[in-house]
């Protein structure tokens, strides 16, 4: 059972945080008399130890009597000071509070460290879409040709996902960072101890209000990982794109050798592995948040201990988030284009709408424009021609209101330069976008500004 109950293998991860907890705890217990200041001091030293010891590899833990991070540093403790005076820092405090404490002062920094890798990964996107704006490839509609578009408007349109997630992210960290501690093991603390100085101790926003609700809450827990998922969910979508985009049949990109594979069978196949591994470990942390969901949704009120599988959960999403993030950034930053290839994908049909569009202007209907530029794209394909090779006089076969200008709407460049409102791919829309992100990542404190 001790082997089965044990959480040390993973909450040993936590050991900084359990020791900045126990401080602020002890410092917190002197201001109301509980420790002298020599009893303070002593277990201010001891736990200093401690935390040397953990940071030099050194702490040997105790498997029959180190249960989990909050026993082994104690013990550890006692065996520096001495166990009268190591026994008093638990003093009104439960581990209860303990592991809620130590989970959101980890996840408060882990989150941290990960909005500044995605903040990484936005300015190589911006980076990536300002050098390579001139390339226009195909869009893709149900993975079909749809319209021309700018290669960098198909980045910034995850580049605006991921600054989605950004956003998210600041708010997930404001609920992480409030303090639980000093609530005991439901009931509160029996000493009046400060709960807001601690907070301010450990630089926490502030104190969760109900101490049934501090020491039993994971929402947080299941937010961050909601909040993964979703972003998770973003790493897949533009890892699938650039399978695709790298395949043979497309052309359009290829991945740096040190993120490709050959096959062990196959000399001429090299295989996009971080992608594909990219789009795994979305479905890993998807699998880690609905797991810990089932586990919450049937527990009675307060704390139990079948929130202990929530440490191995958060622990595994944010390792997969933030490794996921910084290979994707890689990537980006190693993938060579080819322009080439993408102008050759583009075809006359992709410009249907934009002669839809011509006869829009002479005051045609679109609904039948619309038809009308169909009946084309039929004709052509009876004749077995691009549009673009159709005469004048077959095009006003379709319509009589075709006139000599109707060339110009088989311009791939022109077309994309058509779009020019706001959000479009036109050069002067993209130049507005990258501006607008590079303004959204030049916030303070690296928080995202609001649109």
């Amino acid at each position: 059972m001790a082997e089965f109950n044990e959480s040390l293998s993973l909450d040993r991860a936590f050991y900084a945080q359990d020791i900045a907890g126990s401080l602020a705890f002890a410092r917190a217990n002197m201001n109301r008399g509980i420790l002298t200041e020599e009893e303070f001091n002593a277990i201010e030293s001891g736990l200093n130890d401690v935390l040397k010891e953990w940071e030099e590899n050194k702490f040997k833990v105790k498997p029959d009597v180190d249960e989990d991070i909050h026993t082994a540093n104690e013990r550890r403790l006692g065996d520096h000071i001495g166990t009268a005076i190591a026994g008093k820092l638990h003093t009104g405090r439960s581990r209860n509070e303990q592991i809620a404490t130590d989970l959101r002062l980890w996840l408060r920094g882990e989150l941290r460290k990960l909005g500044s890798y995605i903040a990484e990964l936005l300015r190589e996107i911006v980076s990536r879409a300002e050098n390579d704006i001139k390339l226009i490839m195909p869009g893709y509609t149900h993975l079909q040709r749809a319209q021309p578009i700018r290669w960098s408007h198909w980045l910034l349109s995850y580049g605006f996902s991921f600054a989605d997630d950004l956003q998210r992210l600041q708010e997930v960290i404001r609920r992480v960072n409030r303090s639980p501690l000093g609530s005991g093991a439901i009931s509160g603390n029996g000493f009046g101890i400060d709960r807001k100085d601690m907070a301010e101790d450990l630089d926490f926003e502030g104190i969760l209000h109900n101490s049934m609700n501090a020491v039993s809450d994971r929402d947080f827990l299941v937010e961050t990982m909601q909040w993964a998922a979703m972003m998770m969910g973003h790493v897949s979508r533009i890892s699938e794109d650039l399978c695709i985009y790298s395949s043979q049949e497309f052309g359009f990109v290829k991945l740096a050798d040190g993120f490709s594979t050959g096959s062990s069978l196959m000399p001429q196949k090299k295989n996009p592995d971080s992608l594909e591994l990219l789009r795994g470990k979305s479905g890993r942390v998807f699998k880690e948040m609905a797991g810990f969901m089932y586990i919450l949704k049937g527990l009675p009120s307060c704390y139990n201990k079948d929130m202990q599988e929530g440490t191995s959960s958060i622990l595994d999403t944010m390792y997969t988030t933030t490794m996921s993030i910084q290979i994707l950034t890689k990537v980006l930053t190693g993938l060579t284009t080819f322009p080439t290839k993408m102008r050759e994908a583009l075809e006359p049909s992709m410009l249907a709408t934009e002669l839809a569009d011509y006869l829009v202007r002479k005051g045609v209907p679109f609904r039948e424009t619309h038809h009308i530029s169909g009946q084309v794209v039929a004709l052509a394909e009876k004749e077995g021609k691009g549009m673009d090779e159709l005469g004048l006089e077959q095009l006003r076969e379709v319509d009589s209101r075709f006139d000599a200008d109707v060339q110009e709407c088989f311009d791939y460049e022109a077309a994309v330069e058509r779009r020019k409102t706001k959000g479009g791919t036109s050069k002067e829309s993209i130049l507005e976008q990258i501006e607008i992100l590079k303004g959204m990542l030049e916030s303070e404190k690296g928080e995202m500004k609001a649109w």
